[in-house]
């Protein structure tokens, strides 16, 4: 629902960034921005993430989908554990060859981002039957056996994931670096003592021990 807070415009913003993940793009697909340079609609957009009641609205969508989708925390880490302590052991069998996919246990069928298939047709399996193509030319043989198998997996980032778990559980502390224009180092704060007060210093001082 709505907020009543807000423009048509900027429900349709705030429903786009829930949906792409990405303000600029929401913002030209909720305003007319056909005639706007790329970096007026980054200014735009973010002003909008920035607004109060836009900023509320966002995150009451994010709750929204948390809860849809049932994503926490734990979900989260749990995933993320899959990723970074997966045993590759477990993809092979005894012989060393790779498993097919519905042998893998549900963690490492988990960590896999993608693979490749190779499809092969059974010796002595082709059809007496001629099929015609889309857009006229040769007839093509068809097969009435193939068999495929998995011929390459791809992992999902086994470092990410562990870096990104230390992360979380604030295992690694990132080190913030300040420097002035160009790289320089910050300029030191200095500060005029006069002779009167540095005699005061040095009395109170003396006066403390």
């Amino acid at each position: 629902m709505a907020s009543d807070h807000l423009t048509p415009k900027q429900e349709k913003f705030c429903q786009k960034y829930i949906e792409l993940g990405n303000a600029s793009e929401a913002y030209r697909q909720a305003y007319d921005a056909e005639n706007m340079s790329p970096e007026a609609i980054h200014e735009e957009a973010y002003r909008l993430t920035i607004h109060p009641d836009v900023s509320l609205r966002i995150e009451d969508l994010r709750r929204l989908a948390r809860k849809r989708h049932e994503v926490t925390a734990d979900r989260v880490i749990a995933e993320y554990a899959k990723l970074a302590f997966l045993d590759i052991r477990k993809a092979f069998d005894e012989d060393g060859n790779l498993k097919p996919i519905h042998e893998m246990d549900d963690d490492t069928a988990a960590a896999i981002a993608g693979l490749e298939v190779e499809v092969k047709r059974v010796a002595g399996s082709s059809s007496d039957d001629l099929e015609s193509q889309a857009h006229g030319g040769a007839l093509k043989r068809t097969y009435a056996d193939l068999s495929t198998r998995i011929h390459k997996i791809k992992l999902a980032d086994k470092k990410g994931a562990l870096d990104s778990l230390a992360r979380h559980l604030g295992m690694f502390t990132d080190k913030t670096e300040l420097s002035g224009p160009n790289g320089t180092p910050l300029p030191s704060a200095v500060i005029a003592v006069t002779p009167e007060a540095v005699k005061a210093i040095v009395q109170q001082v003396r006066d403390e021990f």
